[in-house]
């Protein structure tokens, strides 16, 4: 199931290898969706606005894992494309540990800090409680969502991205039954909820990784110790320094996000929920572009590794033809259907929550093809060993986003923490063209 991405046809190369990634970040959304909608039509709408801020926090904890995960696979990548099988050995040995040591200090923080945390995103009184028993079980996952996802980039680095997706669409429609089964059949409110998602992260996480340990051939125990193969402490820092930068860019990222639902939650729960469900969609929405341009990502380091210098010039221009096609029709959609897309998610009686949330969609739809182009920058510069400077954009673009609409949403409302999400997006896309020029004048 590998597949070298530095031969045959650009366009068509891409495209087979990040159907299945997109295909698979579908699914992972389908979790979320799943307990947004059922926790939404089966318990209420201060359960979706405890459920939705409660989204918005994991995110941004486990974006350090992700990062870190997505960090050391491009390593792999790059190892990969040079066919230096050895050195990709050797860092994948040396990452795992770190990167479980750094998820098993994540947990053990969140759960000792979560009161501090869930005071300072100013959650509501009516809904505290319930949030509380709800971030507590969807926390003890954390080390699942690691093991999916290590051994996810681990595939994928070496062209396979079939197999995570087979162990997301099980776990994906697993959680849906467990989601009903719960909440629906059972009765148990939000903690079931957060229960059919631990259970579902479970099953792939640890399928995952017996899948890999068994079938992967760089994962070949025999293989490793007979090559001697163990950590190394000079590595050791060259994987902390590019996937902490890249583990970073995601926290940060979601950091602003965060901060940005705190301020959300200052306008009441009528906000709080249309801002859940809105959240959902537009994530929906974008995915298969944000997925588009991880693939992208894995694409340039394997040629980046191989020297193919052409492959991603040319790889580029295909990339970013696709993505804002994408984006123009998906914009076009939501735009236009944003009412109805609310009313998937809430009642049609809640008349205020879905205006509020129709308000969001509109002003996020028209502007998509500024995140579709920012997910291609965070790829390229973390392909080709720049993980910094994806860094530098995210700060750009979410420091934009906090600034304004902290210091507008009190003169002109809500709408303001709206539009200052797209505007962050084309500061973001514009300096990080300037800085993709600057490379290829360097080399």
């Amino acid at each position: 199931m590998n597949r070298d991405l530095t031969k045959g046809n650009v366009t068509g190369t891409m495209l087979l290898f990040a159907v299945p990634m997109i295909l698979g970040n579908m699914l992972q959304q389908c979790y979320n969706l799943a307990d947004t909608w059922i926790v939404g039509k089966f318990v209420g709408s201060d359960a979706l606005a405890a459920v939705g801020s409660a989204y918005t926090l994991m995110t941004f904890l486990t974006s350090l894992i992700l990062g870190m995960c997505m960090g050391s696979g491009a390593l792999f990548s790059i190892s990969f494309g040079r066919k230096d099988i050895r050195k990709m050995k050797e860092y994948i040995v040396s990452s795992f540990g770190m990167v479980l040591g750094i998820t098993l200090l994540l947990m053990l923080l969140s759960f000792v800090l979560l009161h501090p945390i869930l005071r300072l995103m100013q959650i509501p009184g009516e809904i505290y409680d319930m949030m509380l028993r709800y971030v507590r079980w969807i926390l003890s996952g954390l080390l699942f969502i690691f093991l999916y996802n290590y051994f996810a980039f681990l595939l994928r680095s070496t062209g396979n991205s079939i197999v995570p997706l087979v162990f997301l669409g099980i776990s994906s429609v697993l959680n849906i039954g467990l989601d009903y089964w719960f909440v629906a059949v059972w009765n148990m409110g939000v903690e079931g909820a957060a229960q059919a998602t631990v259970l579902s992260q479970a099953v792939s996480g640890i399928g995952i990784a017996f899948y890999s340990f068994i079938k992967e051939p760089v994962l070949n125990l025999k293989e490793l110790k007979r090559e001697k193969i163990r950590v190394k402490k000079e590595l050791l820092g060259e994987i902390f320094s590019y996937s902490s930068a890249t583990g970073v860019q995601q926290s940060v990222m979601n950091f602003g996000i965060l901060m940005v639902q705190g301020l959300v939650n200052s306008f009441g729960t009528a906000v709080m929920a249309a801002f859940a469900a809105g959240v959902k969609i537009d994530t929906l929405a974008y995915m298969p572009a944000q997925e588009f341009g991880n693939a992208y990502s894995i694409f340039i380091s394997q040629n980046y590794g191989a020297g193919e210098e052409k492959r991603i010039k040319k790889g580029t221009k295909s990339a970013a033809g696709i993505v804002l096609g994408f984006c123009v029709v998906v914009s076009a959609g939501v735009y236009f259907l944003a009412t109805n897309l609310m009313e998937i998610f809430i009642s049609g009686e809640e008349t205020e929550i879905i205006r509020i949330g129709a308000g969001y969609l509109r002003i996020e739809g028209m502007c998509y093809c500024g995140i579709g182009i920012l997910f291609l920058l965070y790829g390229y510069f973390r392909a080709i060993e720049k993980p910094k400077i994806s860094l530098v954009l995210t700060i750009i673009s979410l420091g934009t986003r906090v600034v304004l609409a902290y210091v507008f949403a009190p003169i002109f409302g809500v709408g303001a923490i709206w539009w200052a999400i797209p505007i962050g997006w084309g500061l973001a896309d514009v300096s990080g063209g300037i800085l993709m020029k600057r490379n290829h004048k360097k080399k």
